[in-house]
């Protein structure tokens, strides 16, 4: 049986699977599902990585997240209200090009490794 339904406050999440540039903090994780939400700061540049054989999805709950990843020219920015669909494997970095915070709640559904950190990666 799975656990009961179940409120997981603000003042409950876990720093979780550090990035440079961004704090992540965890929810929840089940064995094919990871919630939780990450803070951008204002100007900060996220380190490249991918999400393993997760997919990823993002609600923008305030501010600007702006995504590049592998294979896309440019970037993409999503602003409060926005989605945001990160496929697996896929190799991106956020960034936060205002002077506020940007603030995204994050579901990630797929089992894999929450977070795989790529080192010196040049798109």
């Amino acid at each position: 049986m799975s656990e009961p339904v179940r409120v997981i406050r603000e003042v409950d999440l876990i720093e979780s699977d550090p990035t440079s540039g961004m704090l992540r903090k965890k929810a929840f994780e089940l064995p094919i599902l990871w919630a939780g939400r990450v803070e951008t700061a204002p100007g900060a540049i996220s380190g490249w990585h991918h999400h393993d054989r997760n997919e990823t999805s993002l609600y923008v709950v305030s501010g600007i997240l702006r995504l590049e990843f592998d294979g896309g020219e440019g970037y993409l920015d999503a602003e409060a209200g926005d989605f945001i669909h990160v496929p697996a494997f896929t190799i991106h970095r956020e960034s936060n090009p205002t002077d506020e915070p940007s603030v995204a709640i994050i579901a990630r559904a797929g089992g894999g490794i929450p977070t795989v950190n790529i080192e010196d990666f040049r798109r």
